[in-house]
């Protein structure tokens, strides 16, 4: 599984880090990726989506299957 969006396609990007005294030294910027339960083409998968598909509503997500129990006092 590559480290890129699924919605999107986002993935690192490449540059340089750049001194005071002008020294070039290659750097990577990686995206904010989360795991995250989806639903796709009706079926529930669970995909990499970045923060920004996930603030903007490209993504459907689907509901936890956990069932809380209640404490009986």
């Amino acid at each position: 599984m590559a480290r890129a969006c699924e919605i999107c396609g986002r993935a690192r990007s490449v540059g340089n880090n750049v001194s005071h005294a002008n020294n070039r030294t290659r750097r990577v910027w990686k995206p904010n990726l989360q795991v995250v339960r989806a639903n796709m083409a009706g079926t529930v998968r669970r995909i990499l989506a970045c923060t920004r598909c996930l603030r903007s509503g490209r993504v459907v997500k689907v509901a936890g299957s956990r069932q809380r129990v209640a404490a009986s006092a």
